[in-house]
């Protein structure tokens, strides 16, 4: 009986010891807050894949939400975060600009703040981490002054309120303009989704009767003007890049459709970088202040070769 009873007691002691050791190791997991810019975008789900399965492996735990392309939305989100007093906090702006104030009143309440894709402009981030945008913008500038053998008219659907999309701009231009026969006749703003840039895209084909190409910014843009280019049917659609290679325009790509290429990026990477960075700033290690991930491109034969 006595020994049945001291059993029972190393038992019940081992089991407390226990609870309490589980108690300490949730007691000190990091928790961060996360706001993406949209939740239900391919390129954004495989990002918080990334996320996800780093953090798993770090032992943090993330309280991801989405802004929906609403910058008020977003600036909730951070003040949320920051009622929770959460360890680090990451963001891909809706607003490069307009995400500052949010992150500003993260950093004072002693929050580190990190960007993923798309950077804040003029705001204390810690480290900004995302694909080389310049390097994809000059992929795919190179890759229309082949398509055109170095002349035309082409049109850019942008969405200039974001960085990222700024870099991809800035690199395609810089590539154009080692190309004297080719002139970028229209640079308007589709907000980087489907149906607004399919409207955008119309306008530019009502004006430009003659246009060779355009580059979308990212694939809802691509497919938006390639929806546009298949409405018109005119005999010679302008050759179209785009900039994501979501499974959607590799589609496009692969049937033969006036979408041509796509400049291909890592979001999962993105990700599992930016929780790498989190870590080494969490250790008191020194971080870049720019991140950068490779990018790509592929067309059909690279595709197909897939």
């Amino acid at each position: 009986m006595l020994l049945r009873t001291l059993l029972l007691a190393a038992v019940l002691l081992s089991l407390a010891t226990l609870g309490s050791c589980a108690k300490k190791e949730r007691a000190a997991t990091k928790v961060i807050g996360v706001s993406l810019l949209n939740r239900g975008h391919i390129f954004y789900k495989d990002l918080e894949e990334g996320l996800q399965e780093q953090a798993k492996k770090e032992g943090y735990e993330l309280i991801v939400t989405s802004a929906d392309f609403d910058l008020g939305k977003q600036i909730s989100q951070i003040e949320d975060f920051v009622a929770r007093k959460v360890d680090a906090i990451i963001l891909c702006p809706v607003d490069s600009r307009g995400v500052g104030p949010g992150v500003l009143t993260a950093s004072q309440a002693g929050i580190p703040v990190f960007t993923a894709d798309i950077a804040a402009e003029n705001a204390p981030v810690v480290c900004h981490i995302a694909s080389d945008n310049i390097a994809g913008g000059r992929l795919a500038g190179e890759y229309m002054a082949k398509l055109l053998n170095g002349a035309g008219k082409v049109a850019i659907i942008n969405q200039p309120v974001v960085t990222s999309v700024l870099d991809r701009v800035q690199g395609f231009r810089d590539a154009l303009s080692k190309f004297p026969g080719i002139t970028i006749v229209a640079d308007v703003n589709g907000q980087g989704v489907r149906d607004r840039a399919l409207q955008a895209a119309a306008d530019v084909l009502q004006a430009h009767q003659d246009l060779a190409g355009v580059f979308g910014i990212n694939d809802d843009s691509a497919l938006g003007t390639l929806d546009a280019c298949e409405q018109f049917k005119r005999d010679k659609p302008p050759v179209i890049i785009g900039y994501d290679a979501t499974p959607p325009a590799a589609d496009a790509i692969k049937r033969g459709s006036a979408l041509k290429a796509d400049v291909v990026q890592y979001p999962k990477k993105i990700g599992s970088s930016t929780i790498d960075m989190i870590r080494a700033h969490f250790a008191g290690q020194p971080v870049p202040k720019v991140f950068p991930v490779e990018v790509g491109i592929v067309d059909q034969a690279k595709l197909s070769a897939i």
